[in-house]
């Protein structure tokens, strides 16, 4: 029996320096929804903290409770990638003190929201633009993710090859020095 749990044993301690149980962030996502004259003024918030061209997104179906109809545009979204979305989450995350709550983390990816963008750290109140908030998600990855997501020839991943809640606060604690509540 003790033989058999230091092969477990062994086998864990090996798995923790493999090369495709890495974790890195593949991409930071902010997004602001808004209707009319705010999603021009959301649009270019957006541009302003990114340094990147923003994206109107449309509505794909219709929810009359919300006077939402197809094709309507319903907000706006920048995706960054490498090394710039690594700077800009450090500053996102000084506009939060650092500090998330457990449930914002999720399997791949944490969300949080900025209330104020004045709050981000090196950002001025603009007129034009007013007071307006933002939603940030950080989204996880391990090397073969790949496989899953490619047109041809794809493959099936496995559960393991997913970055779970712990893993990702662990991996903010070290890299960030964020705090979890």
């Amino acid at each position: 029996m003790k033989a058999k749990q230091a092969i477990v044993a062994n086998k864990v301690l090996k798995s923790e320096g493999h090369i495709m149980r890495h974790i890195k962030i593949e991409k930071v996502v902010l997004s602001s929804g808004a209707t009319g004259d705010n999603l021009v003024k959301a649009n270019k918030l957006l541009g302003i903290i990114s340094g990147a061209k923003a994206q109107i997104v449309a509505s794909q179906k219709r929810i009359p409770d919300f006077g939402v109809s197809p094709g309507m545009e319903v907000g706006t979204s920048v995706t960054l990638r490498g090394a710039h979305a690594i700077e800009l989450l450090k500053r996102l995350l000084g506009a939060i003190d650092n500090q998330l709550k457990v449930r914002q983390v999720s399997e791949n990816h944490f969300s949080f929201g900025i209330k104020e963008y004045i709050d981000i750290p090196g950002l001025k109140y603009q007129r034009d633009i007013g007071i307006r908030g933002l939603n940030v998600t950080v989204v996880f990855q391990r090397p073969g993710f790949r496989v899953k997501l490619k047109k041809i020839k794809t493959g099936a991943v496995p559960r393991r090859q997913y970055v779970h809640k712990d893993e990702i606060i662990k991996y903010m604690g070290e890299h960030f020095s964020t705090q979890f509540n």
